[in-house]
């Protein structure tokens, strides 16, 4: 296994992490900070600390323009953190301000993971209640041409990383390997 605490390679810019909702973002990045010496930052759970509130809480309160303009900040504020981390993106994150230029500037180990619609669409169903975009949906067929549409929108923001992972249906594991061989 490849495991770069056993192979000391250095890692000297951030490993982040993005591509849309249910891509499975948050549960690589756990799984890489097992793997590294690397703490691993959720960009999602740091907005909910500072504002003391759910991203669906938020959505629903502050309305998604002043969301992402928080959501910025803390991109800028964690990026800029002395600390080499693993950071998970929010699915929109690249698409707004100029964070996909702010991402790519601040590291070289930038990772889409790119994963079918149909899975997507699948995952997000079982999910939906806590996914302030699509929790208003109420069939499969209604979240397919949802993310669909919405996919095909941010895509040319998710194809601006460094590196493209076909996820596909591959196990958390898998995935992260394919990080570490690429890192390493």
């Amino acid at each position: 296994m490849n495991d770069l605490k056993k192979n000391k390679t250095p890692i000297n810019s951030h490993i982040i992490i993005l591509g849309y909702m249910a891509c499975g973002k948050s549960s690589v990045g756990k799984y890489l900070e097992k793997q590294t010496n690397l703490k691993f930052i959720d960009l999602d759970e740091i907005i909910e600390r500072s504002e003391d509130m759910t991203i669906s809480n938020i959505f629903k309160s502050k309305g998604e323009v002043e969301f992402r303009k928080i959501e910025n900040k803390i991109l800028i504020e964690t990026l800029n953190s002395s600390e080499t981390s693993i950071i998970s993106l929010g699915g929109g994150t690249p698409c707004y301000f100029n964070n996909m230029n702010l991402i790519n500037s601040n590291s070289k180990n930038v990772f889409f993971l790119n994963t079918p619609n149909e899975i997507l669409s699948k995952r997000l169903y079982l999910e939906k209640d806590s996914r302030p975009l699509i929790s208003h949906f109420s069939s499969l067929s209604q979240i397919k041409e949802f993310v669909s549409k919405h996919i095909f929108e941010r895509t040319k923001f998710y194809n601006m990383a460094a590196h493209k992972i076909y996820a596909r249906e591959k196990k958390i594991e898998e995935i992260s390997n394919e990080i570490i061989a690429i890192i390493s």
